[in-house]
């Protein structure tokens, strides 16, 4: 009976030992917030190629201006129009030598719905430095892994807009240089933002 005790209490301490090793990994190997990762020195960002109504746009045909960089989808209900009111909201704060400076750059994940004529319109109704650009899904899929980004195509349903797609819903904020610098989130006030992109002006 003694033996039985101390083999059971063997066995227990092994267990938990596994399990604080396990815990203790995915601790360890947890995703990491982009600004996180960002000060890791982790390479995010980056040169990228998409379709607008205008021809092709990269990031580098934006060199020079301060960019604001967010994903979504025109069907979006509630998360993508917040968000691009809220851009478009501090770009209206800054002085109109600060907006000839800033350009948002809008990339549709469901470029099935949404064409570049319907994203020209639907960008500019917030903001006309506001451009609407989506792409084919190996392009886009690209843009969104270097941004350390994520998106998924839900299930078809019976509603009007047919299928819902998850997405990230950060502001992704682009120096002068091409350079990714900071994310701020989509629960971000107007003068979060425009601190932001005061802050990248400044330092241009």
């Amino acid at each position: 009976m003694k033996k039985n005790g101390l083999s059971t209490l063997r066995t227990l301490l092994i267990l938990t030992a596994f399990l604080l090793v396990g815990m203790a990994l995915a601790f360890y190997f947890r995703p990491q917030p982009v600004d996180q990762r960002i000060a890791l020195g982790e390479s995010l960002g980056g040169e990228f190629t998409l379709q607008t109504s205008e021809g092709t746009l990269k990031l580098s045909d934006l060199a020079g201006k301060a960019v604001v960089f967010y994903l979504g989808y025109t069907n979006c209900p509630d998360v993508c129009p917040t968000g691009l009111a809220v851009l478009s909201q501090a770009i209206h704060t800054l002085t109109p030598e600060e907006q000839a400076q800033v350009r948002g750059v809008f990339l549709s994940v469901d470029p099935e719905r949404d064409s570049v004529d319907t994203l020209k319109e639907y960008a500019a109704f917030f903001h006309p430095n506001i451009i609407g650009a989506t792409g084919s899904r190996e392009e886009i899929d690209r843009v969104v892994k270097r941004y350390g980004a994520f998106y998924r195509i839900g299930e078809e349903t019976d509603s009007a807009s047919g299928y819902a797609v998850d997405h990230s819903s950060r502001l992704y904020l682009i120096n002068q240089k091409g350079i990714l610098v900071s994310t701020l989130m989509h629960s971000s006030s107007p003068a979060d933002v425009a601190e932001g992109l005061k802050s990248i002006l400044n330092q241009g």
